[in-house]
């Protein structure tokens, strides 16, 4: 099993941008995945997920309306928009696949990160 996150970067307050998971080792439409972040002094923080049987999507309070999770089965990549970056977003992304196929259940796998720095 193995995921792999790209996309991060240096973006100014109020920009966006794409993260990509790329996963292998697995098949990626019988699991649920998700998105967390940790920065520097700071707890991990769950920050979506979506589930692999209905697309259901989840995301924290604190990105919900800016961020959106979505998946593609067929490529084996889990995507995550980041719109209205704020300087409070900058951390390592990482994604990570769930034991089962909602979310919920933690995180059984999850690979390198990518940092993302954001600029006020």
């Amino acid at each position: 099993v193995q995921l792999q996150a790209y996309g991060g970067g240096l973006v100014q307050a109020g920009g966006s941008l794409r993260l990509s998971c790329i996963a292998s080792g697995f098949t990626l439409d019988y699991y649920a995945i998700d998105w967390f972040r940790q920065a520097p002094g700071k707890e991990r923080e769950g920050v979506a997920c979506i589930n692999s049987d209905d697309d259901n999507t989840y995301y924290a309070v604190s990105v919900k309306g800016r961020f959106t999770i979505s998946r593609d089965n067929d490529t084996n990549t889990v995507y995550l928009q980041m719109d209205n970056l704020k300087p409070e977003d900058a951390a390592v992304y990482y994604c990570a696949r769930e034991p089962g196929r909602n979310c919920g259940g933690g995180y059984a796998y999850w690979g390198q990160g990518t940092q993302v720095t954001v600029s006020s």
